[in-house]
């Protein structure tokens, strides 16, 4: 922090160690290593350097090379990051259950996100990104296997949490495990430099697919064969997949774990929003769970030990999970009472008026002859049957944009605010020219083969009713007729809620 970099992937790692003050007992010290401080908000941004860093030097990754992996978000997103600052296009394979805020971040990064059912669990998402990479000759991370997952841990987070604790005790590590990366990476460190140090992993209790001893049968290549006979859904997104991966199996068969405690997903949570609310620290579910194996090690620990908890990632992966549930949009009763304790400003109030009140009845000034010539031909153009009248940021005019995505529409937009139609104010001259045209001053102002619909609600309730769609066959506009959603749903939420 506080430095320069080359480039953002130098920035990954160094994540900080904070001392918990508040919701830990009194008679031990928790710290946590925040992960959340990575560029792309989780620990597996670590892997993902690793992962292509050795490939490109190996020669398994190729210049311009797909790059592909199953993931349940938070590696897919490391990925994106690097991958998009490399050069490599990618394709991430997830079940559809995990949360929408990682598909749209990975979306957003420049990846390809392909779903699989959420009946065919961690193992179906695995399954396909083998299938796809056998089929295009893709480069498979193989997180789950990929000894440069371990050894990147084993380069950066292991030394730093020895630097952390240089000179004083490190009694515990608590980690989960997902990928086994972590776990297995700094263990194998801290047991040989820091042999004191207990290693304690966790699981959800209701999963315990690591502390039943029960082992995972692989194929060849050390992927799984199938789902282990104990897993069932949890709660932990992106902790204990339906199988012990093989870098976790390392880990347990080289006797680095000295405990494996089970963790509720209820306590999950709990602590989660503890952390937020008590200690300012906003970190996802795994995050809770993780803490929840470290206080019930802090239970039975002797006083003064110094207890090291893993957060793996930040609580923006999570708004559509049940760890939102219950967290209001709108204001509470006791905020709308703080509004209501002020006359001015209030959100249930009228907005106090204009100092210079523009008439309703006042009309624009004269539209010029240019410009209801502009629009006459644009709202007859035979090319394009569907215009808009638009401003670039209005939310109306984004509703409409996004309905008519949503029905597959094709239009020409005129966004009048925009920097082509302010020289010599035309958009306000086309402005002018709807208003002697419709009387209306509202934007936005929708035509169907020269017809005016009107504005947003007027093309919604054409939609509903059947009109829109009559003109657009009339117009031989094609559309997608499959396509059954209540159009007032794509207004601005604010709207919903009044």
């Amino acid at each position: 922090m506080g430095k320069r970099f080359n480039n953002i992937l130098e920035t990954i790692g160094g994540t900080p160690v904070v001392r918990l003050n508040k919701i830990a007992p009194k008679d031990v010290n928790i710290f946590v290593k925040i992960e959340s401080f990575n560029p792309m908000a989780s620990v597996k941004d670590r892997l993902a350097l690793g992962i292509i860093s050795d490939a490109e030097k190996s020669g398994a990754l190729k210049p311009g090379q797909t790059v592909i992996e199953a993931t349940s978000g938070n590696t897919g997103i490391g990925l994106a990051m690097v991958c998009a600052q490399k050069g490599y296009p990618l394709v991430v394979t997830m079940a559809e259950s995990f949360s929408i805020e990682r598909r749209k971040m990975m979306r957003f990064l420049g990846a390809k996100v392909v779903l699989t059912p959420a009946a065919l669990k961690g193992s179906g998402m695995l399954a396909k990104a083998t299938e796809l990479a056998a089929k295009h000759g893709w480069f498979l991370c193989r997180q789950f296997e990929n000894e440069s997952n371990a050894d990147a841990h084993s380069r950066t987070t292991a030394p730093e949490i020895l630097d952390d604790f240089a000179g004083e005790r490190l009694d515990y590590w608590v980690t989960g495990f997902g990928t086994g990366g972590t776990l297995k990476g700094v263990s194998r460190v801290l047991k040989k430099e820091r042999p004191e140090t207990k290693i304690i992993v966790c699981e959800p209790d209701n999963v315990q697919i690591l502390g039943s001893g029960i082992p995972q049968k692989r194929h060849a290549d050390g992927t799984p064969a199938d789902s282990h006979p104990l897993f069932r859904p949890h709660l932990m997104q992106g902790w204990s997949p339906d199988f012990i991966p093989k870098l976790t199996e390392d880990t347990v068969a080289a006797e680095l774990i000295d405990e494996i405690v089970p963790v509720s997903g209820s306590e999950a949570i709990r602590l989660s929003k503890a952390l937020a609310s008590e200690e300012g620290i906003f970190v996802g579910v795994s995050a809770g769970a993780t803490l929840a194996g470290a206080m019930e090690v802090a239970k039975r620990a002797e006083k003064g030990a110094n207890i090291l908890c893993m957060l793996p990632d930040t609580g923006e992966r999570y708004l559509s999970t049940p760890l939102f549930e219950g967290i209001p949009e709108d204001m509470t009763a006791e905020e709308m009472e703080i509004s209501k304790s002020t006359p001015g400003f209030r959100f249930d109030a009228p907005p106090p008026a204009a100092p210079a009140p523009v008439k309703a009845d006042e009309a624009p000034a004269a539209a010029p002859a240019e410009a209801v010539q502009f629009l006459e031909e644009a709202i007859h153009d035979a090319d394009n049957p569907v215009v808009l009248f638009a401003l670039e940021w209005c939310e109306f005019c984004w509703s409409v944009r996004k309905m008519m995505a949503k029905y597959e529409i094709p239009y020409r937009a005129f966004d009048l605010d925009s920097v082509e139609y302010q020289e010599g104010n035309k958009g306000g001259n086309i402005r002018a020219a709807i208003y002697e045209k419709t009387g209306l001053k509202t934007i936005p102002q929708i035509y169907i083969g020269g017809k005016h619909i009107g504005g947003a609600t007027e093309l919604f309730d054409a939609c509903k009713d059947g009109s829109m769609q009559k003109a657009l066959q009339e117009n031989s506009v094609s559309y997608n007729s499959e396509v059954n959603t209540d159009p007032y749903t794509f207004l601005p939420g604010w709207l919903h809620s009044r």
